[in-house]
């Protein structure tokens, strides 16, 4: 067993959570699965990255959730000139007593919206990369820790490439899911329509339907969600068949299955269960591994992608029994 089955109120966690898709739902319209998912990464304590078209409510959505769950929010608009200092905060000084101080930037707050994080420059992304992994920002020598949850959603346009940095993979591996939005369909997109001109706005009013606290007691929840052992090493085995690939020149790292095993507990908290089933890291699969694999070159004008390379894994790779044992 890698965790002890202790009792979860799965069933008042999936109320609180269905109550937030709900309410996000009325912005985001006809996008049941990703809110899911992003919802998710939320409750694993993970950071997300929404890649796709301009248009699709990325930017929406990141801040749909900020409302409902009463998480703080701050949104950096990544450019070419952003420093650095402009989104972790920099010393100043204080005339009043001609000393340094340290001035906070739009990184210390819940849920950070880095849109199109791309367009930013190495050294300003990587101004991130401490405060995904480590949770603070050194400034000066001197470490400043950010609020929990600390949370990134990053965005980006797939098919701009003039005057952008691509992620790295050091940075990409950082990112617990790699979702898109897509187009909805034309009943959802009429929806939207419709709902425009019934509203007279363009704005969406959000009622908050969880709290700041909430959250944090629904991500304590994901923790106490059991894994089986067999669930378990069917994620392990599930990433290393990526490593072995035949098309793949780097696999997933054991980062993914991290990334794997919260977001199949939170899948399963979703669903009113406190224990992990091979379906539930089966539905996680595709968010949680494409976005780390990196393809040989010779397969890059042969229609294959990442997708296809995690559907073959999942082919590949014995499904476990169902039913855990007993805790």
């Amino acid at each position: 067993m890698l965790t002890e089955g202790s009792a979860v109120e799965a069933p008042g966690t999936a109320q609180n959570a269905a109550a937030v898709i709900d309410e996000v739902g009325r912005a985001v319209i006809g996008k049941s699965e990703v809110l899911d998912l992003m919802l998710m990464a939320l409750l694993a304590d993970g950071h997300v990255l929404i890649e796709d078209y301009p248009g699709l409510a990325k930017t929406l959505m990141a801040h749909s959730f900020a409302m409902v769950t009463g998480l703080g929010f701050a949104r950096v608009q990544f450019t070419p000139d952003l420093m650095p200092m402009d989104v972790t905060g920099a010393p100043i000084l204080d005339r009043s007593t001609g000393q340094l101080m340290f001035r906070r930037g739009p990184i210390f707050t819940n849920l950070l919206l880095a849109d199109e994080v791309n367009r930013a420059p190495a050294k300003t992304q990587a101004a991130l990369l401490e405060a995904m992994q480590e949770r603070q920002v050194t400034v000066d020598g001197v470490s400043h820790p950010l609020s929990r949850p600390f949370l990134v959603v990053a965005t980006q346009n797939p098919i701009e490439y003039e005057g952008t940095y691509p992620l790295p993979e050091a940075q990409l591996d950082r990112f617990l899911i790699r979702i898109g939005v897509g187009y909805p369909s034309e009943d959802a997109e009429w929806e939207v329509v419709r709902s425009r001109v019934d509203r007279g706005s363009d704005d969406v009013v959000l009622s908050q339907v969880a709290s700041l606290e909430t959250m944090i007691e629904m991500q304590a929840a994901v923790e106490r969600v059991h894994l089986d052992e067999d669930v378990g090493r069917y994620i392990v085995a599930l990433v290393r068949a990526t490593r072995t690939h035949e098309k793949v020149l780097v696999g997933a790292s054991p980062r993914g299955s991290l990334a794997l095993m919260k977001m199949s507990r939170a899948r399963a908290l979703l669903d009113a269960r406190d224990f992990v089933t091979p379906d539930d890291v089966k539905t996680v699969a595709h968010p949680c591994l494409e976005h780390r694999l990196i393809l040989r070159p010779e397969f890059w004008v042969r229609d294959v992608t990442a997708a296809t390379i995690v559907a073959e894994c999942l082919e590949m790779v014995p499904t476990p029994a169902s039913e855990p044992e007993a805790p």
